[in-house]
């Protein structure tokens, strides 16, 4: 059983880019989609897509999955540098509205879960939100 299945997308977008893939492939999660889609607006992927996957002893039967393309830089190095869980199972990280997290000076972005949804650290500033901060990426 997965614990913290936020972290374990993090770890396998990190890997990947480590291993310099050009996708990878993340059990699907309403919370992990709506993060995906903000990683590719703001750049640091290419592509989202939802796939379903048969399951492999019972062919009627399946499941979604995230396949997520990553993106790399003309020299080659991942878009992303560095990808941190702020928020995590045990220990949860809230902040109100005037102290959301900047990121490299706001060279990189939070990624905060509000009571309107989930957004960068910048649309919550500007909407006046506070919530919960999942990840620092950069």
């Amino acid at each position: 059983m997965m614990t913290d299945p936020i972290a374990d997308m993090l770890s396998r977008l990190r890997n990947g880019l480590a291993a310099g893939k050009q996708e990878v492939v993340v059990p699907m999660s309403k919370i992990k989609l709506q993060i995906a889609k903000i990683l590719e607006r703001e750049g640091m992927i290419k592509r989202v897509s939802v796939e379903k996957m048969a399951f492999l002893k019972n062919q009627s039967a399946s499941y979604d999955i995230l396949r997520l393309g990553l993106r790399y830089k003309k020299s080659g190095r991942p878009a992303i540098s560095l990808l941190k869980r702020i928020s995590k199972p045990g220990a949860r990280y809230y902040a109100g509205k005037s102290e959301l997290p900047r990121v490299l000076n706001n060279l990189g972005f939070a990624i905060i879960s509000t009571s309107q949804g989930i957004m960068t650290n910048r649309e919550a500033k500007k909407n006046g939100l506070g919530g919960e901060v999942i990840c620092e990426i950069y």
